[in-house]
């Protein structure tokens, strides 16, 4: 079972390479945006509690988004293993995400985190917002969100470097050249793990 997180500031592509990495590998996607998106298209009570938060550019509260996360793993099962897309987001969200799965004899077996310049994410944002016509890319919103993510992504960095997981990838480029780089990294995981 090989359980990875991918995640990177909004607009680094983590969903692009998520998709990838699932789709060669039979890994089960757990998207948080994806889910939220949905929710907020279907204004279920959860979308509506959600828009409010991401309109202003924060983070919903961990247990709100654990929850949602915990409801997927217990609802699908996947032998290949997950892919966590955007989430864990904080330190507190990784921590239960861990304690989590320890109680089902598994655990995250590397973290890829996405690395973009800001201007270059900006111009990717408001590109998107424009084509998409997503209400959540504006200016404002994009860069009050791009300071959230680079304070809690410091301290994930830490959290997953210490444990040795954490392995830093360069968003520009190619979507194929991205991809290749990664599957090396876990192909190499691979072979240890098959020891």
């Amino acid at each position: 079972m090989l359980n990875i997180v991918i995640f990177g500031p909004p607009g680094s592509g983590k969903g692009t390479q998520g998709k990838l990495i699932s789709e060669k590998y039979g890994l089960y996607t757990i998207s948080i945006g994806e889910i939220l998106r949905q929710e907020i298209e279907n204004k279920t009570e959860l979308g509506v509690t959600s828009e409010n938060y991401i309109n202003q550019g924060e983070l919903l509260p961990d247990l709100l988004v654990f929850k949602i996360v915990t409801e997927i793993l217990r609802k699908v099962s996947n032998n290949q293993g997950y892919i966590f897309d955007g989430f864990p987001r904080t330190i507190v969200q990784a921590k239960m995400l861990d304690s989590f799965l320890k109680k089902q004899n598994t655990a995250i077996n590397v973290v890829f985190s996405l690395y973009v310049e800001k201007e270059e994410l900006i111009k990717r944002l408001l590109k998107r917002s424009y084509l998409l016509n997503r209400s959540d890319d504006n200016l404002k919103t994009i860069q009050n969100r791009l300071s959230v993510y680079k304070k809690q992504s410091k301290i994930l960095q830490k959290y997953y470097k210490k444990k040795e997981k954490l392995i830093k990838i360069i968003g520009k480029g190619s979507i194929e050249n991205i991809f290749e780089y990664i599957v090396k990294n876990i192909d190499y995981l691979f072979s240890l793990l098959n020891k």
